[in-house]
């Protein structure tokens, strides 16, 4: 019973006790996902920028290209390869009949 209650401590989820193929992400998974959310960072760090330096002055870099177009385009790339890394789910290998039999 302590024994149980031990492993229940460490590992809430049963992540340990599971198999790979039976997890919900693989490793592949979690590299697409970091690689999204750097996607998205970057493109919310491209339409940022500083404000005008003159006390209630008009700044006409607020509209460039790159904060009103490319950043947001980041972003939503992003966003929309994050939710393909969530769902994609990598090729089971397929045992051939002379493996089984072994």
């Amino acid at each position: 019973m302590a024994l149980n209650i031990d492993i229940e401590k460490r590992d809430p989820q049963g992540l340990d006790r599971m198999e790979k193929r039976e997890r919900p992400f693989s490793r592949v998974n979690y590299y697409m996902m970091g690689g999204c959310l750097a996607l998205i960072v970057l493109g919310f760090v491209l339409m940022s920028g500083g404000g005008s330096t003159v006390e209630n002055g008009f700044n006409p870099e607020i509209f460039s290209t790159r904060r009103i177009v490319v950043g947001p385009m980041l972003s939503f790339l992003g966003f929309l390869l994050m939710a393909f890394s969530i769902v994609w789910m990598p090729k089971k290998k397929v045992k051939s009949d002379s493996e089984e039999t072994e």
